[in-house]
């Protein structure tokens, strides 16, 4: 079991996920209190060399909107051909505002830039693999070529985005960590509750940032 304070080493990362306008305070699909893990995120920038951001990236029409469904609404489940899919309300659309970074990031020192979502039938919530478990970003190739060995996770949403690039993360062999308190929730069902098992049975270690401080 890895330690709860992590010594810092050359070969972590800090992985930030979606922390973008739509996910945040008047975005289409805001995220409560979304706006707060920007500061956070910023100070966390500082204690690491080497940061990469995801983008939510989606083309209009995409599939897991439910606006592309007729009779849908946000929120429903559908099936998908690659399993269970949840429709959401139109965000992220390819070079709109609301797809861009938020105003208050700070990190010019981000490496890569990680888009998602851009295929128009499959979502892609995980950084490392598209919502069929299958199809993969590219990401965990580029960062085992790297020699990166732990993943330090932060962004939107804590119970979403985050948590299937942390649980695949793990399955692409690193080591990974999350800051919750830099992340925030969309809360629907039991998805915090069951996150927070997930990561348990996962290894996945809950961290705050006052715990790198």
């Amino acid at each position: 079991m890895p330690s709860q304070t992590p010594t810092m080493h050359e070969s972590d990362l800090l992985l930030v996920i979606d922390p973008q306008l739509d996910f945040c305070a008047t975005g289409r699909l805001a995220v409560a209190d979304g706006d707060a893990v920007m500061p956070l995120i910023n100070q966390l920038a500082l204690r690491f060399e080497h940061i990469v951001l995801t983008q939510d990236w989606h083309p209009a029409g995409h599939s897991s909107f439910a606006s592309t469904h007729l009779g849908r609404q946000p929120f429903e489940t559908i099936q998908a051909v690659y399993g269970p899919q949840t429709l959401w309300p139109d965000h992220c659309i390819q070079g709109s505002p609301g797809a861009q970074f938020h105003p208050d990031l700070d990190i010019p020192h981000v490496e890569l830039i990680l888009r998602k979502g851009f295929r128009p039938a499959i979502d892609s919530y995980s950084a490392f693999t598209e919502n069929d478990k299958t199809t993969p970003t590219g990401l965990a190739g580029y960062l085992h070529e790297r020699g990166f060995k732990r993943i330090f996770l932060a962004g939107l949403a804590y119970d979403y985005c985050v948590r299937f690039s942390a649980v695949d993360a793990v399955r692409s062999g690193f080591e990974v960590f999350v800051f919750e308190d830099a992340c925030r929730s969309v809360g629907l069902g039991s998805s915090v509750a069951d996150t927070q098992r997930e990561f348990a049975e996962m290894g996945i270690i809950r961290l705050t940032t006052a715990e790198m401080a």
